[in-house]
């Protein structure tokens, strides 16, 4: 998540701490193992690149150095994680798969066949144990070897005997899983007998979280933004960026890569099917000749099935987490790498291809030169913000910590807008213990925050912990105000300290755990529907307003809920609406679907429709959130929700929260 007003980190380094010792110490030990491991991966794609275009230096020193200074490679390949590892062992595999269908070994020399493909084996065990992506090598040491054993066995004809090539090609594979089996296999069973799931992705997910609802291949083409700007840069935990124009130069050259590639592809097949095929239709011709066209070009069609195999893996898992992220296709940075190269410059004769790849290298190289210090430094500076017209506060959490004055950008607000808080702090003594800031718009009638931020002092840099008494720091806050909230409302500017771990928080002198300091109004919206709101599904209805009332209510009372709707378009099924409350285990409190005509209604024509909630009588005192939508049944019995649509566009849940109500 990019913020525009910082708390970007994941963690806060103890500057008291010696660098070259214990843990930190540790950390730089790893690190320049991960920056080895990059500059390994570098040379293999140097080498998978050359085995693509063996009369082309500049694909393949092009692609090196297109794999070398891509600057989230960079950044990756400087971090402590296991992507290193599995990147240069997904790298080193390919490599030996492509020589598996290129170079086959002969009869007369079985030994070396054999540890060959028990080295290839290891190679591949230690991949899987690493990272689950490397298991999609072991479907393309399987096609390796056919191509291979398709080149050494042939009958006194030159035809190749289908019998021998599928038995030979099964005892060699069964003996290059041996290895993957011994070194990785075991992980895989124990997750078998933890999880229930020899992938361990359900226990993941548990911890990482997941999409509440399961994305479909256009919701993922609609994130394609996000999961580029993370394959060509986006440092820190994801959420430093490089500025946009460069993203977007990049895609351009993504893009006519994919095109030029295509273009080079099917010239390939063309020339090589006017000259080198086999005359006939019969289908055991047609597929000779698929098997020499794929032995004849074997490692570029190899880089690209491990691309497609690995982006197919991303696909499957950005499905059910949000995880579309582009360095998770780095496994396969070596094929990638080599097919952007050939995308854009394998059709350019080699002076003008030398020409093009020593400009985008030397671009890449350059950006990835100074990322460390326009964007990734200046990113953890601690910079305190300037305002003017600060209002004293004065008000002392635990003797500690002193907020001493404010400012607010504005006195009034919209649903939607975003209110800029500026707090001074001024530190009192040392603190034991890690302190978080938080700023709430507090809803008087449920007091709830309708809008918070929280963050570590210093815009997220500083710890408490290490802080001196005497500073002074002034940070700034911004408050994004939602779209669903309720007006008229006059909001609560609340802040406090409190320990994240524990939730516990500061108290003032006063006794207090928090201090208001101003009240932003929010008067109602013009118009006959209240709460007027744009909540697009896709483009068949517009959520255009609301109302709820009450807000705070105990078990076995009732809401009333009244949505307003307009049809986007000619609607041609009766559409079911739901309404529910729900808590975190999405245990529902209170819930009503009806059915509306609305294939009967017109477009642009507002419908309202009225809602009645009664609350069970076991509901427990706390929070729930007000969740809506709408369905239609579809022949299996199940339900086709209408997903939400972005402002960009983007396709997202199934689902809105619209509020939230208090149980007492």
């Amino acid at each position: 998540v990019i913020t525009e007003d910082g708390n970007i980190n994941l963690v806060i380094h103890d500057p008291s701490l010696p660098s070259w010792e214990g843990v930190p110490l540790a950390i730089r030990i790893v690190r320049l193992a991960s920056v080895l491991l990059g500059t390994a991966t570098v040379y293999l794609t140097y080498r998978v690149a050359k085995v693509v275009a063996p009369t082309r230096p500049e694909i393949y020193l092009g692609a090196a150095g297109v794999n070398a200074f891509i600057p989230m490679f960079l950044f990756i390949s400087g971090a402590v994680n296991n992507d290193n590892l599995v990147i240069m062992l997904s790298s080193l595999a390919l490599l030996m798969i492509i020589n598996l269908g290129s170079h086959p070994e002969r009869q007369q020399d079985r030994k070396g066949e054999i540890w060959k493909l028990l080295l290839v084996g290891v190679v591949i065990g230690l991949g899987a144990l690493t990272k689950i992506s490397a298991i999609g090598l072991i479907p393309l040491a399987l096609i390796g070897i056919a191509v291979g054993q398709r080149k050494v066995v042939a009958d006194s004809d030159g035809n190749p005997k289908y019998s021998t090539i599928i038995r030979e090609t099964l005892w060699r594979f069964a003996l290059l899983m041996l290895p993957v089996l011994l070194i990785a296999g075991w992980w895989y069973v124990r997750n078998i007998q933890l999880y229930g799931d020899w992938s361990g992705w359900n226990a993941f997910i548990a911890v990482l979280g997941k999409r509440a609802t399961t994305a479909g291949l256009a919701q993922l083409w609609d994130e394609r933004w996000g999961f580029m700007l993370s394959f060509w840069g986006l440092f820190g935990g994801l959420n430093v960026p490089m500025v946009d124009w460069i993203y977007r130069l990049l895609n351009i050259l993504a893009i006519v890569s994919v095109i030029g590639f295509v273009a080079y592809f099917i010239r390939l097949l063309v020339v090589w099917w006017s000259d080198r095929r086999t005359p006939g239709r019969k289908i055991g011709i047609i597929i000779e000749n698929i098997f020499d066209f794929v032995a004849d070009n074997f490692a570029l069609i190899l880089c690209v099935l491990w691309s497609v195999a690995v982006s197919a893996g991303l696909v499957k898992w950005a499905t059910v987490t949000w995880s579309s992220q582009g360095r998770l296709v780095f496994s396969s940075i070596s094929a990638i790498s080599t097919i952007f190269v050939v995308g854009l410059v394998g059709w350019m004769p080699s002076s003008k291809a030398k020409w093009v790849l020593s400009a985008i290298v030397g671009f890449l190289f350059l950006i990835s030169a100074v990322a460390p210090f326009l964007w990734i430094k200046p990113a953890y500076e601690v910079v305190s913000a300037e305002a003017e017209d600060f209002r004293i506060a004065n008000t002392n959490f635990g003797n500690s910590m002193r907020l001493s004055s404010y400012s607010v950008g504005v006195e009034s607000a919209k649903p939607g807008e975003t209110v800029e808080v500026l707090i001074q702090w001024d530190v009192l003594q040392e603190m034991d213990r890690d302190w978080s800031v938080f700023v709430h718009l507090n809803d008087p009638e449920t007091e709830l925050p309708a809008a918070q931020r929280d963050m570590y002092p210093g815009q997220g840099l500083l710890a408490t912990t290490l802080l001196s008494p005497g500073e002074k720091i002034i940070d700034r806050y911004l408050l994004k105000i939602p779209e669903t909230a309720i007006t008229p409302s006059d909001l609560d500017l609340t802040i406090g300290l409190y320990d994240f771990q524990s939730g516990e928080r500061m108290f003032t002198e006063e006794g207090t755990d928090s201090v208001s300091l101003f009240v932003i109004s929010m008067a109602p919206q013009p118009g006959d529907i209240p709460n007027p709101i744009s909540v697009n599904f896709e483009n068949i209805f517009e959520l255009v307003g609301f109302s709820v009332v009450p807000r705070r209510l105990t078990p076995g009372e009732s809401i009333d809920l009244t949505l307003y709707y307009e049809p986007q378009t000619s609607v041609s099924k009766d559409y079911t609406f739901f309404v529910q409350l729900v808590d975190d285990d999405t245990t529902r409190w209170a819930s009503q679907d009806l059915i509306q005509p609305t294939s009967q209604w017109q477009k642009g024509e507002v419908q309202s429709i009225s809602f009645s909630l009664s609350l069970l009588d076991e509901t427990p005192s706390g929070i729930l959130p007000i969740i809506l939508g709408m369905y239609t049944r579809v022949d299996d019995g199940g339900f086709d929700r209408l997903q939400r649509v972005t402002s960009e566009g983007r396709l997202t849940d199934d689902f809105l929260e619209l509020t939230r109500i208090r149980v007492d």
